[in-house]
C-alpha cells in the first residue's frame, strides 16, 4: 500500500495530512510547530519515520490568476528540502483553493485540514491520470 503525507507549509505552522493510493482518502494527521527549523525538520523526521510514506505532497500557494509569490518560493524551497533530506520522491499540488474551503474555520487544526485537502487532490488528479 502506497502511503502519502501531505504538508501545508507556514511559516509559523506546517499542516500534516496522512492518506494511501488504495483508499485515496486523506485524514487531517497534525500540527508541527517549532520556534526553529531543525525543531520543524526533527518533527517532519518523526512522522516520516513512524509512517514511512512512499511519497511527499506539498501545497504551492499561487496567486488566483496562478502567479507565483513569495510563499510559492518558499514551499518550492521547502519541497526540495525534504526531497533532499529523506530522498522521497516529493510533488508540488496547487492550493489556490484549499483557503477558500476553510475560510470558516479557525484555529490550529485548519493547518491539518489544508494538508489533508491538498493531499485529497493529489489524489483526485492521480485518479484522472
Amino acid at each position: 500500500m502506497s502511503t502519502v503525507i501531505a504538508f501545508d507549509f507556514g511559516l509559523k505552522r506546517i499542516g500534516v495530512a496522512v492518506g494511501n493510493l488504495l483508499l485515496k482518502q486523506a485524514t487531517p494527521l497534525a500540527v508541527i510547530e517549532a520556534a526553529t527549523n531543525d525543531g520543524k525538520f526533527a518533527q517532519i523526521a518523526a512522522v516520516l519515520g513512524e509512517w514511512q510514506p512512499d511519497a511527499v505532497v506539498v501545497g504551492l500557494p499561487l496567486h488566483p490568476d496562478g502567479a507565483e509569490h513569495e510563499m510559492t518560493v518558499r514551499c518550492r524551497r521547502f519541497a526540495n528540502q525534504i526531497h533532499g533530506r529523506y530522498g522521497l520522491p516529493t510533488v508540488l499540488v496547487d492550493e489556490r483553493y484549499t483557503s477558500a474551503v476553510l475560510s470558516g474555520q479557525r484555529g490550529q487544526h485548519v493547518d491539518s485540514d489544508a494538508a489533508a485537502l491538498i493531499l485529497q487532490q493529489y489524489f483526485d488528479q492521480y485518479d484522472a491520470r
